[in-house]
């Protein structure tokens, strides 16, 4: 059964990840198109959809078959596992930086972006540099 959990797990991640991967780009353009714009309307569409269908649904699988291999593994493996609570933190952050793009997809929607387009090009990296630390402590296990 655990395998199946981390199976499940992982397919919920990558589908996470490319949303936080992906939305800040899209925003990085949206900053740019005029407000009421064709252009600025088609951005909303895919922002929208990409956050509620994709990214939110995937968050939540991530965090539920995540939870499900702790119980698995069982919990007093939990308690000595000081490279899950650091990954477990890490996972917390990038749940943080999903709440912010979804207030910023709602800013957005609602033509109240005013954050430039340099701003969104280095938010783009923070969810990078949080999977690449998370892969780490998931693989590598440092602690």
């Amino acid at each position: 059964m655990y395998l199946w959990l981390k199976a499940l797990h992982i397919i919920a991640v990558i589908s996470w990840m490319a949303g936080l991967l992906y939305l800040p780009r899209l925003f990085v353009y949206h900053a740019v198109a005029t407000p009421g714009s064709e252009q600025s309307e088609t951005f909303k569409v895919m922002e929208r959809r990409l956050l509620r269908y994709i990214m939110t649904p995937a968050m939540i699988a991530t965090w539920l078959f995540g939870l499900a291999m702790i119980w698995a593994m069982g919990l007093d493996a939990f308690k000595v596992a000081g490279w899950l609570h650091a990954k477990l933190v890490l996972v917390l952050v990038l749940s943080a930086m999903h709440g912010l793009m979804s207030r910023w997809q709602r800013d957005f929607q609602h033509d109240r972006n005013r954050r430039p387009q340099k701003f969104f090009r280095i938010a783009n990296e923070i969810p990078t540099l949080l999977m690449i630390a998370i892969v780490i402590l998931a693989v590598v296990k440092p602690f």
